[in-house]
């Protein structure tokens, strides 16, 4: 499990690096991929991020009125459907660390005439800066995992969230052992081999492939949950487990 570690260190994909130098090495690999990142997702899910995204979507059902963080959002395909299911009455923060991410997010939105319930925030998941009992709903798709503490950010997340609210948590996972040699073999050398020839950064991709591996699997994320707060806490396993979506309420 990728924690932060006694002595200060934590886990950049396979390497050890001083906890304080991860953020900006994350921010490096987005820097590197976001004006590709929504083409490189569909060549490397075969499109199937697009499901899994929608299966977050329908079990987040949010409400007229709802206020959403989507965390982590990145280009905003959680948060353009959100702004559409809140209403004008309603409010959606397409929140990220990286400002690179947040600028192809902020121009997908324009594109798709998406504005009036919806802002911007370039902010830390560990360290939320939102009031108490802030949002119904904050979704995090695919980015805890590039989190330094992730415990902190959880704590933080439900700090945020209404009494009720509920957070959601999409994210690569542990596969079941039938397709374990498959996966493993496209991850760690058809993913390097995408990312070279589709945006000329195969390290990029081979640390995606490596964070997978280091993130906390299905049960430890849920206990991580539990640990932070949340309570009525589950997940869905997808696609026999590559993906899973966390689910957990603040009561």
């Amino acid at each position: 499990m990728a924690k932060q570690d006694s002595d200060n260190t934590t886990h950049f994909g396979y390497q050890t690096v001083p906890s304080e130098d991860k953020a900006d090495l994350v921010r490096g690999v987005f820097d590197s991929v976001a004006s590709r990142y929504d083409i490189m997702n569909d060549l490397m899910s075969a499109g199937l991020h697009r499901l899994w995204k929608r299966y977050t979507i329908d079990q987040a059902a949010v409400r007229p009125g709802d206020v959403v963080l989507d965390l982590a959002g990145g280009t905003g395909d959680l948060a353009r459907v959100f702004a559409k299911k809140v209403g004008p009455e309603g409010r959606v923060v397409l929140a990220d660390i990286n400002a690179a991410m947040l600028q192809q997010g902020r121009s997908r939105l324009v594109d798709a005439g998406v504005a009036g319930n919806v802002s911007l925030a370039q902010v830390d998941a560990q360290d939320l800066p939102f009031a108490d009992g802030t949002f119904d709903c904050i979704t995090i798709a695919f980015g805890l995992r590039n989190v330094t503490d992730k415990d902190a950010a959880l704590r933080s997340m439900l700090r945020t969230l209404k009494p009720g609210g509920k957070a959601m948590i999409l994210e690569f996972s542990a596969p079941s052992r039938a397709i374990k040699p498959a996966y493993d073999l496209y991850s760690f050398k058809v993913l390097p081999t995408l990312g070279k020839l589709v945006a000329d950064d195969p390290d990029s991709y081979q640390y995606l492939a490596e964070s997978i591996r280091m993130h906390p699997d299905q049960e430890t994320l849920k206990a991580m949950m539990e640990d932070a707060g949340f309570e009525r806490c589950r997940y869905h396993n997808l696609a026999a487990g590559i993906v899973a979506l966390h689910i957990g309420y603040r009561i």
